[in-house]
Order: structure tokens, then sequence, then C-alpha cells
């Protein structure tokens, strides 16, 4: 190193931590590095020296960074991010940043802004998104927290970040409070279902069609480059296209049992406190429940009855008729997550920008895609916009899909495919497009046992009315 002091710190030297150390210093800022495990400080440590400085001991890290102090944690959620905040805290001074790097909760995130403030420091709480390649080679960033934080860390975090194809950074501040780790949740809900629906996607291509995995990568190869070119279109590709110098497929070795870390849990848990329609993501997030008990459907299997598997059309027919169910799906993923982001965002008073939230989505993170440079478009023309649906030409998009989508789905459900992402998505879409309901009835339901009242068709919103129903003549 040529400075006496550092540009930033970095606690957590795990894939995440070393390799956004490694990216910062590829920028040409200065990083001191720090983890309680020692192994993982030596391994680092020996592996990268030019412009890292490896401290052993939490004191001669933060006497390393230059003043006012960054340092980003990269640590696992929850209890951890606290107990490291409270030893930092007798070494640190008024005005130092402290940035959370990790998937916490948004609630948390906005306690520890007002804890850390309280102190005189500037606490942030920063999505990242693009997994261990994103890291190094360029994340999305979503930072929020204390006002002030920004103009000191922006630097580095536009130096770090992706670029769209236009060379646009995908990153800027988010907003106060924790909204950064608030879209950070909601971008990995937005994950949970397209992932979810790419997988249904190939159930039925695999189960229905009786395709091979190279026939499947060949499809989605042949997405990728049009309307639905997107990063998770992209490594499904390449998924079903790898086989072992054995000649093994790797893919059909996979155990059919998910796992999951809780941000789509906490998407939903979000949209139901907001009361946010949102069921696309909850059967996302309940089709990986559901994958886990392995062994009840295993035995489900051999007893409940289901049609024989197989959907007898033309394969070339009906994979165009998937890929408008998936097209359809995924814009209906995105206008369930901005809708919520926009409802808390005006709950919690953080004014966010959906169009720049749209772009910083274009590059570096999981759910990247051409679509989202349609939703950004969109939101510039209508800011205010409630609901991407509501959009003229997402609008025309989606009714264009839906004829192949309904389709798609019929065919599934025939032959017994689950499609729970997709057909949820194609249920909000006519529950959305039906001026008249039946939630009328409802209400006249719970106004009949609670007396809960309702509202009048012919009389003023906010004016309710009860009925004497065990009155009225059967």
């Amino acid at each position: 190193m040529t400075k006496k002091q550092t540009d930033i710190g970095m606690i957590g030297m795990g894939v995440m931590g070393s390799n956004l150390a490694r990216n910062m210093v590829s920028k040409g800022f200065s990083v001191s590095c720090y983890d309680w495990n020692e192994t993982l400080r030596k391994k680092f440590s020996a592996n990268y020296k030019e412009g890292f400085f490896h401290a052993d001991s939490l004191q001669e890290f933060v006497e390393s960074i230059e003043r006012p102090r960054k340092i980003m944690m990269m640590i696992k959620a929850g209890a951890p991010v606290d107990s490291v905040i409270n030893e930092l805290l007798p070494l640190l001074e008024p005005g130092d940043v402290l940035i959370d790097g990790g998937n916490s909760q948004w609630e948390d995130t906005e306690r520890r802004v007002a804890f850390c403030e309280e102190r005189g420091l500037l606490f942030v709480g920063s999505g990242v998104s693009g997994g261990e390649e994103g890291a190094l080679t360029g994340p999305a960033l979503m930072p929020g927290g204390s006002n002030g934080a920004w103009e000191l860390i922006q630097p580095i975090f536009e130096a770090i970040s992706a670029r769209t194809p236009e060379g646009v950074v995908c990153v800027d501040w988010i907003g106060s409070g924790g909204s950064g780790h608030f879209v950070k949740m909601v971008h990995n809900g937005v994950e949970y279902g397209d992932m979810q629906m790419i997988c249904e996607t190939y159930q039925v291509m695999r189960d229905g069609l009786g395709m091979s995995n190279i026939a499947m990568s060949e499809v989605f190869g042949r997405w990728n480059k049009g309307k639905l070119d997107s990063y998770l279109v992209e490594i499904t590709r390449d998924i079903l296209a790898f086989e072992t110098k054995d000649g093994e497929q790797t893919v059909d070795m996979i155990l059919d049992a998910a796992g999951q870390k809780g941000t789509g849990k906490w998407t939903l848990m979000a949209a139901l406190d907001a009361g946010e329609p949102l069921p696309l993501i909850g059967e996302a997030v309940f089709a990986r429940c559901l994958s886990a008990l392995k062994d009840d459907r295993t035995k489900a299997s051999e007893l409940l009855a289901g049609p024989r598997l197989g959907i007898d059309v033309d394969h070339q027919d009906f994979v165009e008729e998937i890929k408008q169910a998936l097209y359809g799906s995924n814009i209906i993923s995105y206008a369930q997550g901005f809708q919520l982001i926009q409802q808390v965002s005006k709950e919690q008073g953080w004014n966010l920008n959906l169009a720049r939230l749209a772009q910083i989505w274009r590059g570096g993170c999981i759910i990247r895609s051409t679509l989202l440079r349609t939703i950004k478009e969109a939101f510039m023309r209508d800011p205010d916009l409630s609901n991407l649906l509501l959009d003229p030409l997402i609008a025309e998009s989606v009714s264009e899909a839906q004829v192949h989508w309904r389709n798609a789905v019929a065919c599934m459900t025939r032959a017994g495919i689950a499609s729970p992402a997709m057909s949820s998505a194609l249920s909000y879409y006519d529950g959305f497009r039906t001026a008249r309901g039946s939630a009328n009835l409802l209400q006249a339901q719970r106004d009949f046992f609670g007396a809960h009242t309702y509202e009048r068709i012919d009389k003023p919103r906010g004016d309710f009315f009860h009925t004497e129903w065990s009155g009225s003549s059967l």
C-alpha cells in the first residue's frame, strides 16, 4: 500500500466480503480487512497483499482506516450485526460510517440507524445483489440509511457497481432508514417468483413433453436472445447443458428439495402487513416449503391419484405457449413487487424513485433482465403509476400473452403438473382486470356473522352500513 491509511474497511472475509474487497482494490481503493476467524484471515492475507491491510485485531483494523472511517460488514444477518456494532462502538468516532451489506431485515436496519445516529455515527443498510461473481466484478447496490452517509461512500460504491448496457451505474442512494434493505428484500422476493416460474417451465417441458436436458437448454438459449433475456434464463440454459467428464447430467442428480434463507418469507410478511396482494411470490415461497416435504411427497406419489403425465400437443407450438406464459407471469411478478415497494415507500415517507430502482436492477443483480428496461420506461412515463399493469404498453404486452398463457396453464393442470406461480399470476391478472368481483358476497358474510359492516355501490366510499340478516325473509 502506498497510503498510510486505507480508504475503507471490510469485516467478514467470507466469499462475499473477500470478493467485494478485491473489487474495491481493483478500482484503486485500499482496503483494511478483518475477520474473527483466524483461518479465513490468514488464507486471504496469504493470497492477496497489494492494496490490502490485514489486521489481526479489531482495534488495529479500526486504526488503519482513514477518518471519517468507512467500515463495511459482510456478516450473517441478525444478532451478529448488533454484536459487531457494539464491539466497534468504543473504537469509533463521530462521523464514522458503518455499512451492513448483508441481508438484514429492514426493521432491524431502521433500529440500527437510530441507535448509531444517537451516538454520532452514520449507519447504512445496503442491499448487495449479484452473488459471488457479482461481488467481484460488479454487483447491484441498494444503500439507504443515515443522511450524509452517501457522499462519503458514493465514490467507492459507484466504482465497484455493475453497469447497464448503456454504461449507467447500478447503484444509487435509495433513501432513509431501512429503505435500502427493504428494496433488496423485495428484489429477493421477485427472485423467488422468477426462479419458481422457470422451474415450472422446466418441469412441464421435462415431464409433459418428454424433452431432454439438451433440448430444453436450446429452448432457454433461444429465449435468452429475445424478450425473456435475463440472468436466470441464461444460467438455466447453462445448467441444463452441463455434463461432467463422465457424462453425468448433474441437474438430474440433485435432490428436488429447495432451501431458503428468509428474504422471500419476509417479503410475503411485509405484503401482509401493508395489505398488498403478493400471491405469486407467496406461492413461490410455499412451493419451496412443499418441496422440502420430500419423504411425504414420495409416499403420496404412490397413494394419490392423478392424470397420466404427458401433453399430447405439437411440441413447437406448446413451447411457444410456455414462453408466453413465462413472460406474462414475469410481468405480474414485477407488478406485485413494485406495488409493494411503492405502498411501503408512501407509508414510511421514503419517496422512492421506482424508475431508478428498475435501472439499478438492470445490471449485476440476480433478477437483471431486458424486461426491466420496459419497466423503467413505464415509471418514467408515469412516476406515480400505481401498478405496472396500468401502463398502456405493458398492458398491451400482457394482454397479447394471456391467450397462450391460459392454454399453457390449462394443459399443465390437465396433465397433473403443478404450476403454482404461473397459475397464481394468471389468477391475479384476472382478478385485477375484473371491475366487479365476488367480494360483495364476502362482505355480506362478514356482516352476517360479525356485524363487520359494508360499503354500498350507490353511496360514497367511506360510508358503512349493517344489515340485520336474520330478520330477512328466507
